[in-house]
């Protein structure tokens, strides 16, 4: 039996669960705006303590490792590691969107044969991957801006439900029949478990000192087109 703390920041949801082995006891999360910093040792705190447990009672910490937010990605991540060195536990990562997947399918929601989990990435460009109804990864992940003629290939044939805050950009510009949008469907620790419990028992566990998460574009930080003030 192992006791697994999961974090996800890659959004502006800021979410921690807890599992007993891949079975989810509690999660936590607020959804509404970036409050990773606020929010995610109190958190976590709240509930180790509903559980009647301690920290040193993990055997591990699962994190969302990317694509997302810098900054988002860069709390969860720093959080983690702390747990971790603290704690003399493993640390693990799990891709967001192949989670963000994994939780529409494991929710359910819709015969469609396609799942195309997106994140914002600001503009009008997402990171997405495309994946199978059994999570078969069929467009690997990569930064796309979007435009009236994106996935036309794969909406002329399948029927794809686009999920995530990054779906929001589609909505009015991809015209396919074939395609659902369910933009309120988010990432969330509750996601992370199933992944991360399979990889603590195989021991597929990231370096502590060394792991970054996976940003696949670099931060670019732009000037203000505000004038100075005074």
């Amino acid at each position: 039996m192992a006791y697994l703390l999961a974090v996800e920041t890659a959004t502006k949801v800021c979410s921690v669960g807890l599992f007993k082995d891949d079975k989810l006891l509690l999660l936590k999360e607020e959804k509404g705006a970036y409050s990773h910093a606020e929010n995610l040792a109190v958190f976590a705190d709240d509930i180790l303590r509903e559980s009647n447990l301690s920290s040193i009672d993990l055997s591990a910490i699962i994190v969302s490792k990317g694509p997302g937010s810098f900054t988002g990605l860069r709390i969860g991540v720093s959080f983690a590691k702390g747990l971790c060195y603290s704690l003399k536990i493993p640390l693990i990562s799990v891709d967001t969107l192949h989670a963000l997947a994994l939780g529409w399918i494991q929710a359910g929601n819709s015969t469609a044969e396609f799942i195309c989990p997106m994140i914002d990435a600001r503009r009008m460009e997402v990171y997405s991957a495309i994946y199978s109804a059994k999570l078969e990864c069929i467009k690997p992940i990569s930064a796309d801006v979007i435009e009236a003629e994106s996935y036309s290939e794969i909406l002329q044939s399948k029927r794809t439900v686009f999920i995530g805050d990054g779906a929001k950009k589609c909505e009015n510009l991809l015209q396919a029949e074939n395609r659902i949008f369910k933009t309120d469907f988010l990432p969330s620790a509750a996601y992370l478990g199933e992944e991360g419990f399979r990889k603590f028992l195989q021991a597929e566990n990231e370096s502590v000192a060394y792991f970054e998460p996976y940003y696949l574009k670099e931060f670019v930080a732009l000037k203000s087109k505000k004038g100075n003030l005074g």
